[in-house]
């Protein structure tokens, strides 16, 4: 027998969505090319968001969406490995998969943000680093998409064995939040097992994701040259120097005027 409960909260089966789709759309932009080059660049960062907001809610998010709930320590590894693991959330192996997804999109992302392609496109901290680095970033950027397609494709072949081996749907789950698991062990797991985070710290959650996302969308130029022109000691050392040289361009003249306007006898 078995009992349906919640477990995969609004906000993850959101997130899984959308980075799921914005990957496939990510990848044909880039193979592509040609004028969805920026929107390449656009999603890159709209998934560094999505990033930020899963690192977030890793730590302050219901139950099974934290990284404590269900990281892949070598107990528990080798408790799955002999057959004795029991929970409801990702399995040891299954964390192993999700942290190396995310691990690899963190890099794909991170690398993406300082790349060029020699043509047109440059990543919005391009400016920042000199042209030889951002070269050796743009390869591990291609080079880390075979990675990326490897994990996807080990994910992908997870749920179909799951599905045909095992009975398990993985993917209703992860639609709906809700799960069947048998009597026995619902009530074996701790009846604080479902807490939800609530609406405060999904609005903490996305602030900083959406955060961090406009400061790579370019925020963070535009922040620093409104910091240059508004900070007072900026300001000043930027009228300091305006001054200098005006006082150096009018130097000499006032001398030629002090020399013409003294008496012939001086």
């Amino acid at each position: 027998m078995k009992v349906t409960i919640h477990i995969w909260d609004l906000p993850h089966r959101l997130f899984h969505w959308l980075l799921a789709a914005s990957v496939v759309a990510a990848y044909v932009t880039a193979k592509i090319g040609g004028a969805l080059i920026d929107w390449h660049g656009r999603i890159g960062i709209f998934i560094l968001g999505l990033l930020i907001f899963r690192i977030v809610w890793g730590f302050i998010g219901s139950t099974h969406s934290r990284f404590v709930t269900f990281f892949p320590t070598f107990s528990r590894l080798s408790a799955y490995l002999k057959g004795r693991w029991e929970g409801i959330g990702h399995n040891p192996l299954g964390a192993l998969s999700v942290i190396a997804l995310l691990a690899t999109l963190a890099v794909q992302v991170g690398t993406g943000l300082f790349a060029n392609d020699d043509i047109a496109f440059q990543g919005p901290f391009f400016d920042f680093i000199d042209k030889d680095l951002s070269d050796k970033l743009t390869s591990w950027h291609n080079s880390s998409l075979n990675v990326l397609l490897g994990l996807i494709g080990l994910h992908l072949a997870a749920i179909v064995y799951y599905r045909a081996a095992k009975k398990t749907n993985l993917v209703k789950p992860m639609l709906t939040g809700k799960k069947e698991i048998p009597v026995a062990l619902a009530e074996a797991i701790d009846a604080g097992h479902g807490n939800r985070a609530g609406g405060v710290r999904f609005a903490l959650s996305l602030f900083i994701s959406s955060t961090v996302t406009w400061g790579a969308a370019g925020g963070i130029t535009q922040l620093s040259k409104i910091t240059r022109i508004t900070s007072p000691c900026c300001s000043f050392a930027w009228a300091s120097g305006e001054i200098t040289q005006q006082h150096q361009a009018t130097a000499p003249a006032t001398r030629q005027q002090q020399i013409a306007q003294a008496p012939a006898s001086f």
